[in-house]
């Protein structure tokens, strides 16, 4: 429960906010109806109702995903827009980390690369252990 936590607060706000929306817009829908003298008809309201949220996931939710998703695809594989250039300055380090001697320089490498998970000149996120 612990671990996904995040995901839950977010789920729960999600299904509150939703069924807000929702329980508002059938008396907004209601009221409407009233003024215009008109019978509340269920299909009437579920289409105003899906359109009104299909209108807000479309305008709010696709574009934060976008922002989302988008910045960090290209912060994972590299845009220069996105990230600093570290690889000239993890380049000198590894030049003077084996200065230190071939064969134990090498070896302080593979150390450094396997405790912070990175292979290939990209990182990986880092894997959480259970406390």
């Amino acid at each position: 429960m612990k671990r996904y936590a995040y995901g839950w607060l977010t789920a729960i706000f999600f299904l509150v906010s939703i069924a807000g929306h929702w329980a508002f817009g059938w008396y907004a829908y209601l009221d409407e109806q009233t003024a215009l003298h008109a019978q509340p008809a269920i299909g009437g309201y579920l289409v105003e109702m899906g359109r009104d949220t299909f209108e807000n996931w479309q305008s709010e939710f696709l574009q934060l995903i976008w922002q989302v998703v988008g910045l960090a695809y290209f912060l994972y594989v590299g845009s220069p827009a996105s990230k600093e250039n570290d690889d000239r300055a993890e380049a000198k380090l590894d030049a003077l980390i084996r200065l230190v001697g071939a064969e134990r320089g090498e070896a302080m490498l593979r150390e450094i690369d396997e405790r912070y998970l990175r292979t290939s000149g990209h990182s990986k996120p880092h894997a959480h252990t259970e406390a």
